[in-house]
């Protein structure tokens, strides 16, 4: 393994599968709607800027050393602002923040921009990224490596601090719908 990219340079993908066409993306899509995920809003700030998203790509890469993969879709005014400031913080929603990751998907047409902001209470813990509280947990980060995914950035990122609460609802996403999971 070449330890300077990080990629096992010497597999291959089994010529046969590679060959074969993939499923639609209305079928991946319908698919992964049965898949229960935590919602969470990514936040990212590069000074003036600041700039959030609702995401449900978010997963744990690693405890040691701590180490999460956020996918962000390029569109979106976010994925500039964390390649410019090189953090961003996860941010867990509990069961009751459903308004407010509705306002950061965009569900509310009234709300855009920087005017997310003025929902919630938000500080900053160590890289500057803001951090919503009230939440479940807060995982404050520095992005160590983007990857180049299709229409995504993936930033692996490093855990710089977390907040967290023990008591509250988890909110998920399943078949279209916000909904609420007990702890």
């Amino acid at each position: 393994m070449n330890k300077e990219i990080n990629q096992v340079l010497d597999w291959t993908p089994n010529a046969k599968l590679a060959a074969m066409p993939t499923v639609t993306s209305d079928d991946h899509r319908y698919g992964m709607r049965h898949f229960a995920v935590g919602v969470t809003i990514i936040s990212a700030s590069d000074g003036e800027n600041k700039a959030g998203l609702t995401a449900t790509a978010v997963c744990s890469v690693t405890a040691d050393p701590p180490r999460l993969v956020v996918f962000v879709n390029k569109d979106v005014a976010a994925s500039d602002i964390i390649l410019n400031s090189g953090a961003l913080c996860v941010n867990i929603l509990a069961s009751e923040q459903e308004e407010i990751a509705k306002i950061f998907a965009g569900m509310n047409k009234e709300v855009h921009g920087e005017a997310r902001f003025e929902y919630g209470q938000w500080r900053e813990l160590v890289t500057g990224a803001p951090s919503l509280d009230g939440t479940l947990a807060n995982f404050d980060c520095r992005v160590i490596k983007v990857f180049d995914e299709s229409t995504h950035h993936a930033f692996l990122c490093e855990v710089m601090a977390t907040c967290e609460r023990d008591d509250g609802e988890a909110l998920i996403y399943l078949n279209g719908a916000f909904r609420s999971v007990p702890q």
